[in-house]
């Protein structure tokens, strides 16, 4: 499937089905080193963006169109630390994807320009138990996949699977950054739940590409 508008609505409503299936997992990984909202705000988030994909008079030109909308959707619906960490990531890859379809360096850029703001915002670094554990490998992982030749869909792929062995990586880490870093050493061995979040979302823009 060709990585373009129609890939786009599909992942947004992918993830917000995947967000739902897993809310309660969230919600439990947020409360063993957080406030235990990350579940339910990111849920809400994503309920509401479809709310407003299904109100469209007319459909999206550009991927970035449809990222734009998830971006100021979660912004103005999420709370905690997601919705401004989320809402930036969403806003930075929509400014890199304003065209009808994305190549692989068209999926790269969106990856990084994602991660770029998340690090922007959070001023977080790898190592610190957050999303960026997971966004920085997958943005890695793209990028070769890209400059061996791998297809747009192989790129996201490569991505996915890099977030996921990303997000695995958070367990035995002492956080440093967000209410996390309040429990110290007591934060080791539990999974970070914003690492979480972005796997299962570049998960579903793999499964939409494939």
């Amino acid at each position: 499937m060709s990585v373009d508008v129609a890939w786009a609505l599909d992942w947004v409503r992918r993830s917000a089905e995947v967000v739902a299936e897993h809310r309660d997992e969230l919600v439990e990984l947020d409360r063993q080193i957080g406030d235990g909202d990350h579940g339910e705000n990111l849920d809400r988030g994503f309920r509401a963006v479809v709310v407003k994909l299904d109100a469209l008079d007319e459909p999206p030109a550009t991927v970035g169109d449809v990222l734009k909308l998830v971006a100021t959707t979660l912004m103005s619906t999420v709370g905690g630390a997601a919705g401004p960490l989320y809402g930036t990531a969403y806003l930075r890859a929509a400014k890199a994807t304003g065209v009808a379809e994305l190549d692989s360096a068209g999926v790269v850029a969106m990856i990084e320009a994602a991660l770029e703001g998340i690090v922007a915002r959070g001023k977080a670094g790898v190592g610190e138990k957050t999303m960026v554990d997971a966004w920085t490998p997958a943005a890695e992982a793209a990028a070769a996949a890209a400059s061996g030749g791998a297809s747009p869909a192989q790129v996201l792929a490569a991505a996915a699977t890099a977030a996921a062995s990303g997000a695995e990586s958070t367990v035995p880490l002492v956080a440093t950054k967000g209410r996390a870093s309040y429990l110290g050493e007591r934060s080791q061995g539990h999974l970070d739940p914003g690492s979480r979040s972005t796997q299962l979302l570049l998960e579903q823009a793999a499964a939409a590409a494939s």
